[in-house]
């Protein structure tokens, strides 16, 4: 199974991994990874202000600080993952990646809001159920 794994480096990503190692179905070394993560792009003004490189090399590193102990803890259970980042609309981007990688599965921590914490604040789960074609496992 082509498992794509969302994660924001929040305390909701951990309790996904946790959810995983304890379900050998999902995890499973026989499974192919992608551990991915979504940088919000700077306002246009705010990216001319600082130069195109230095932002550049935010995104970079911002994406690595968040994907790099996630493939840690995958690698010390014996899982190789890969990754990738991208800049853009979470919920979208995470949707549009998965169909074009013909993932199997989007697993995500969900903040769990509710119904009305999502219409207040908007759902990056609701945006990714509602664009994608991907199942989407959401652990809370």
């Amino acid at each position: 199974m082509k498992i794509l794994l969302a994660v924001d480096g929040s305390s909701y990503t951990k309790k996904m991994l946790a959810y995983l190692t304890t379900h050998d179905e999902l995890f499973s070394p026989q499974n192919d990874y992608t551990v991915f993560t979504v940088q919000q792009a700077f306002p246009l003004r705010a990216r001319a202000a600082v130069g195109k490189d230095l932002v550049e090399t935010y995104y970079r590193e911002d994406a690595e600080k968040t994907i790099t102990p996630v493939c840690k803890f995958l690698a010390r259970h014996g899982i190789e993952a890969k990754s990738a980042w991208k800049v853009g609309l979470v919920g979208e981007t995470i949707a549009s990646f998965a169909d074009a990688g013909k993932y199997d599965l989007i697993v995500m921590g969900s903040h769990g809001y509710g119904a009305i914490g999502s219409l207040v604040m908007g759902s990056v789960a609701t945006q990714v159920l509602a664009r994608g074609k991907v199942p989407v496992l959401l652990v809370r």
